[in-house]
């Protein structure tokens, strides 16, 4: 080969990882920011891809995504956004209460789509449902919101219950006030004696089905929080040793093996966010893009669960229910 032709050559060869480093700087990033831990989020991130694809966008074609976990930690979540801000990246996806409000806290400009547990207004994410008004929109999927109907599903399969344990974590103040004024509304009406019990860690979560053992409640309700659903395997494994009738807020719980489980649809929830992230990377703004209220929600009864504790379902339930795990 001449030294000419093999001059030409190189430097052809070292334009390649050049013209790819552009094109992957031109590319948009994504933040994407979950209070738990990634191992409990797969069918939650594939709702949140489906919903990008919806809009154009695939992961490592036309959009990267940065990924942050705060494994169920939440004094972590204002170091995680800030990493975020910090990546300049164009959008965050801010996927729960708590997340949120690190996000809010950590930018005024960068736009994010969050997920909320209840009405985004109280919370001070949005001004108004209809037009946002700042550099926030998200999805409201009512989960705190469904805490009576929630203790109205319990109360129908363990009927004989007077005495309800309800365990809430502390740290998560802003949640847990929101689903024991709910809970202690929706029992008054009917006639149900509430227990509060806190944990925050997975000692305290120990020691609290030690003190059911003592206190004897007919069933238990575990709060809405991204620690307890981090430890879903521990409680639902804990129900079950102790032989305690429990509902959780999601379909988690009831997959590896809790009682049952009511709530909105988290993967579709997820899948909007996706597609309202993917709207704003069209240059659509937080601002005018409405809070989408879910519309979607989902009991799910496990049977072998209810068979292992002695519980009948009733049927009507078992038809109601979205789905039956045998």
């Amino acid at each position: 080969m001449k030294r000419r032709e093999f001059i030409t050559l190189l430097g052809g060869a070292a334009g390649w990882p050049l013209a790819a480093r552009a094109q992957q700087s031109a590319m948009p990033v994504i933040g994407f920011l979950s209070a738990v831990s990634p191992d409990s989020y797969s069918e939650r991130v594939s709702g949140f891809r489906q919903g990008l694809k919806d809009t154009g966008y695939v992961e490592g074609e036309n959009v990267a995504i940065e990924y942050r976990w705060a494994e169920g930690q939440l004094d972590r979540l204002p170091a995680l956004a800030a990493e975020l801000v910090q990546r300049r990246v164009a959008v965050i996806a801010a996927l729960s209460n708590m997340v949120a409000l690190a996000v809010k806290a950590a930018t005024t400009t960068i736009p994010f789509v969050f997920i909320a547990t209840e009405d985004p207004v109280k919370l001070g994410f949005v001004a108004s449902l209809a037009r946002p008004g700042g550099n926030a929109t998200g999805i409201n999927f009512y989960t705190g919101e469904l805490t009576a109907k929630r203790l109205e599903l319990l109360r129908e399969v363990v009927p004989a219950a007077t005495r309800v344990a309800v365990l809430v974590n502390p740290t998560n103040a802003l949640t847990t006030e929101s689903t024991l004024r709910d809970v202690h509304s929706a029992a008054r009406t009917m006639g149900l004696q509430i227990q509060v019990v806190n944990a925050s860690t997975s000692h305290e979560i120990n020691a609290a089905f030690a003190t059911f053992v003592r206190e004897r409640p007919d069933a238990l309700f575990v709060g809405l929080d991204v620690f307890l659903n981090n430890r879903r395997a521990q409680l639902v494994n804990l129900a079950a040793r102790y032989m305690l009738p429990a509902t959780f807020a999601n379909r988690d719980f009831a997959e590896i093996g809790g009682l049952m489980s009511y709530g909105s649809d988290i993967k579709d929830a997820m899948r909007q966010v996706g597609i309202y992230t993917g709207r704003i990377l069209k240059d659509a703004k937080p601002a005018e893009l409405p809070v989408v209220q879910a519309s979607k929600f989902e009991l799910v009864i496990n049977a072998e669960t209810a068979r292992m504790l002695g519980i009948t379902v009733p049927d009507k339930l078992l038809v109601a229910a979205d789905e039956v795990i045998e």
